[in-house]
């Protein structure tokens, strides 16, 4: 994991991760050519723009069978990352919900 910016990493295949403080963990998507789901970035790590949106979805919206534990991450994160600022839309299951705040900066394994 490289740093590309106080708030993105660079992932060792080819992704870039970014910590949602909605979900209080990382996303990561890829860019540029290759197999796979791809989204477009603005190549500033300081103002990242990633479109088009990302969802996110774990547990039931994933395996209705899913039984959620304490400490489970929100079953759904939808958001769009746009000038450094990550707008979460309101299908998503976290306090974030219908909310825009900056990207906080990259912690995740790096204490």
């Amino acid at each position: 994991m490289n740093a590309l910016s106080s708030t993105l990493r660079g992932s060792a295949d080819g992704g870039i991760l970014f910590m949602c403080p909605g979900c209080k963990t990382v996303h990561g998507i890829k860019v540029g050519e290759g197999a796979g789901p791809r989204w477009g970035y603005n190549g500033n790590p300081d103002a990242p723009t990633f479109t088009p949106s990302i969802l996110v979805t774990t547990g039931r919206a994933v395996d209705p069978n899913f039984k959620p534990e304490p400490g489970d991450p929100p079953e759904v994160c939808h958001s769009f990352v746009t000038d450094g600022r990550i707008q979460f839309l309101t299908d998503s299951s976290h306090a974030l919900a219908g909310q825009t705040v900056p990207l906080p900066p990259f912690s995740w394994g790096e204490e």
